[in-house]
């Protein structure tokens, strides 16, 4: 019931002061008039109804009596009684005719230029799942722009036009809302619910879609398009029945969307044959032709993301460039990604957001997840490192969790520092959102985020907070890298995340001196056999280091020095004596002749001239350096006891093998004492140590010394660390030499396949490994008995 109240007069108006005049906003009264039928068109409303004449005084309309009123389809017909206090108004809903089959309700987005056919396509056709359980619903998973709804739109398209479904159903779900709208739509469509209650008629359809007994069975696709939040799907999934499918996409990776018999099929990138395929169709529909090697080399550059392929192709053909000429804008590090796109209003295949802006939704939910406030910097501390794996001791560092604690959104920032619980935790938050991919399970747990994704992130730093964050990763990359290096592939991992950082943020590293991921990145190429690889990258530093610092800075300095040594090691001794006298004259005199660094020099270039023949000479330099590193270091400093190491050792190739035996057992006994038993140059003092008894004539002496040796190696270093390698080397040859050439042999043929797949085919030391391994098999021949 509807009530019109009387009109009643402002507070200063006094009715009975003045004569009335017609109040135009509410309308002169309407004289007595007989009404007929009245009917309401589509969407429209009627009044039927009798009026009767109009009082002296100015009032509301007097009906007595109503006619009919009906309303056609979609609807509304007003009758009722009009009195001068009330309207007593009845509404009457024309009948609704629910649609015909097959129906659908929504629009599907339109297919995408050069639509690539995928497996994930064939993964939604199946049928059955491995263990021969009907599949009835999926969810397809993957990051911003992976093309989860194309290919969702791709599976209703094909069954509808196949005729395999009677009702499809499209729902925009990127909120509840959304969601209940969906529903309603259909089931005002599909059922002639009625529209004004929107929750009930979503519900009627639900039950509706429930299999029941008697009822004509009717096949039916959802599809619920973007869901953003697995709360807003709690009592809107579609029911479990024989007859319907249900197809859900999103970028969420939690239980709840794939539990109760739901299906998840997880949609990567592109392949590269499927990029390449793509990018060239697109510019063949505009008449534009590309070299294969160019537009294969943009879909890597592009990290075969589809959406970046579809609009980097839109792209060049609006600017009418080439792939070779986008690409060098791809490259240059100062543009940003979203200046190398197309605008908004003229991205390809009705897109609504740029690559650029494609995870800013995510970033934002991902930041509300729990600890909260730590998933966007940890995004921007990952975004500097290596895309295709981030060790998670790197991301859970102390530098790390000192940069999430600073950097926290203010409305979730605390007191307390975050731990490393805290931050796995925002690892999960962005795998969740699938902004990264992180598995806790799998080897060093690593980290990978899309290239893009990083790009995009970086652009949204001001350069104050890039230079700092560059810093920042660099430190938690220090942090993380053990000082023994037993792991090679967690080395490996490393100083790739080291040369991804150097190629986002290169100049930052040297300010205001050259980080030591720097050095540690050299030297970890080094000390994994990589020494022809440590020495051009020295040498690329070593460049780098006197352009942007001038060659008299210590830190350059410091890289040639380490130049020097990894040019000695690659086998170029000759070369790395000449190096080290150059290094050695500039630094006594920028640093003095005493400063630790310039004796330090003195010391490799002692070593050097013996590796190049002069072993009297590497003598005398080195018991002149020690005399001086007692004198500024003491005898206990590690680099005094390196110094009185080697200079047993050359004591030994000059001829003193004597001599050489009592050096080491001193310096082993002081090393065990300062340094530990386990420490590297405790081991390798011991591995000196070990060649004595065989130099000396006892070759199983050696043996022995050689087997206890790599035990320890094998424990403290790891079983494919060169100085492990090395060790079973040397034991293979005391065993030869022992007299079981056929033992050495089968040694060194095993050391070998080890050498060729941890330092190369090419290494020095596997190539001295094969022609030992050559020369004992011919010893183990001629050893063999002859048979007649």
């Amino acid at each position: 019931m509807v009530r019109w109240p009387k009109r009643r007069p402002d507070p200063d108006e006094d009715p009975s002061a003045r004569p009335e005049e017609p109040d135009t906003k509410r309308g002169p009264s309407v004289a007595a008039t007989e009404t007929g039928d009245a009917t309401a068109r589509e969407g429209a409303a009627a009044v039927s109804g009798y009026t009767g004449p109009a009082p002296d005084t100015a009032g509301p309309l007097y009906v007595n009596r109503t006619g009919d009123a009906t309303a056609s389809e979609g609807g509304l017909a007003n009758t009722g009684y009009l009195a001068i206090d009330s309207f007593t108004l009845v509404q009457q809903a024309a009948p609704r005719t629910p649609a015909a089959w097959p129906h659908q309700v929504g629009v599907l987005p339109p297919r995408a230029q050069s639509f690539q056919h995928r497996v994930e396509a064939d993964q939604l056709r199946a049928a059955v799942d491995s263990g021969g359980t009907a599949v009835l619903s999926q969810v397809l998973t993957g990051t911003g722009g992976v093309g989860k709804t194309q290919l969702a739109a791709d599976f209703a398209r094909t069954a509808s036009d196949n005729g395999e479904v009677d009702i499809l159903i499209w729902i925009n779900a990127s909120s509840r809302s959304a969601i209940t709208a969906g529903y309603a739509q259909a089931g005002v469509e599909v059922l002639a619910a009625d529209p004004s209650d929107p929750e009930q008629a979503a519900r009627a359809f639900l039950a509706w879609l429930e299999p029941k007994t008697g009822q004509k069975p009717c096949r039916w696709l959802v599809v619920l398009d973007d869901v953003a939040d697995p709360a807003d799907m709690r009592g809107w999934w579609p029911p479990t029945s024989r007859h319907g499918r249900a197809l859900v996409t999103t970028r969420r990776r939690e239980a709840a969307l794939t539990g109760a018999g739901r299906r998840r099929v997880t949609v990567g990138l592109f392949t590269p044959q499927e990029a390449a395929s793509y990018f060239t169709a697109v510019l063949a529909a505009y008449d534009r032709r590309e070299p294969a090697d160019q537009i294969k080399r943009l879909a890597a550059d592009l990290g075969y993301l589809p959406l970046a392929l579809a609009q980097a192709a839109a792209y060049i053909i609006d600017a009418d460039l080439s792939c070779a000429s986008y690409q060098e804008l791809l490259a240059n590090r100062i543009r940003k990604l979203a200046d190398l796109l197309p605008e908004p209003g003229a991205l390809p295949d009705d897109q609504t957001a740029t690559v650029a802006a494609t995870w800013s939704l995510s970033i934002e939910r991902a930041d509300q997840l729990r600890p909260g406030g730590l998933a966007r910097p940890m995004l921007q501390l990952a975004a500097f490192l290596d895309p295709n794996g981030i060790p998670a001791t790197v991301l859970t560092s102390e530098p790390a969790r000192a940069h999430l604690t600073a950097h926290r959104a203010p409305a979730n920032r605390q007191s307390a520092a975050v731990t490393a619980e805290d931050a796995a935790s925002a690892l999960l938050a962005l795998h969740r959102l699938s902004l990264i991919d992180h598995t806790p399970n799998t080897p060093h747990q690593v980290v990978r985020v899309h290239q893009l994704v990083q790009r995009a992130t970086r652009d949204t730093l001001a350069p104050n907070q890039h230079d700092r964050i560059a810093l920042t990763a660099a430190d938690a990359l220090t942090s993380a890298w053990p000082d023994i290096e037993r792991d090679t592939a967690l080395a490996q991992t490393l100083r790739a995340n080291a040369t991804a950082l150097t190629l986002t943020a290169e100049d930052d590293l040297y300010q205001p001196t050259p980080h030591w991921v720097l050095f540690r990145t050299g030297k970890s190429l080094g000390e994994a056999g990589q020494v022809t690889a440590a020495t051009a990258y020295f040498h690329r530093l070593a460049e780098a280091a006197g352009h942007r610092l001038g060659s008299d800075h210590p830190a350059t300095m410091n890289i040639r020095h380490n130049l020097a040594f990894w040019r000695g090691e690659a086998g170029d001794v000759v070369g790395a004596a000449r190096a080290a006298e150059e290094v050695l004259a500039d630094r006594v005199r920028v640093l003095g002749s005493d400063h630790p660094h310039t004796l330090t020099t003195r010391h490799n270039l002692a070593f050097w001239r013996g590796e190049a023949g002069d072993a009297a000479g590497a003598v005398t330099g080195f018991e002149e350096v020690l005399a001086d590193r007692v004198r500024v270091l003491g005898s206990d400093h590690p680099a005094t006891l390196t110094a009185r190491h080697n200079l047993a050792y050359w004591r030994g190739e000059a001829g003193d093998a004597a001599g050489a035996v009592t050096g080491f057992e001193e310096v082993l006994a002081d090393r065990v004492r300062v340094q530990g038993s386990d420490h590297p140059h405790t081991l390798t003092a011991r591995h000196d140590l070990a060649r004595g008894p065989g130099k000396a004539g006892d070759a199983a002496g050696a043996v022995t010394g050689f087997e206890e040796l790599l035990a320890d190696r094998v424990r403290v270093q790891g079983s494919d660390h060169p100085h492990t390698l090395t060790a079973r080397h040397d034991l293979a040859e005391w065993r030869g030499k022992a007299g079981d050439a056929a033992g050495a042999v089968t040694e060194l043929e095993e050391l070998l396949a080890d050498r060729v797949r941890v330092l190369g085919s090419d290494h020095p030391r596997t190539l001295t490994t094969r022609r030992n391994l050559a020369r004992w098999r011919r010893e183990a021949k001629n050893e063999a008995p002859h048979v007649s």
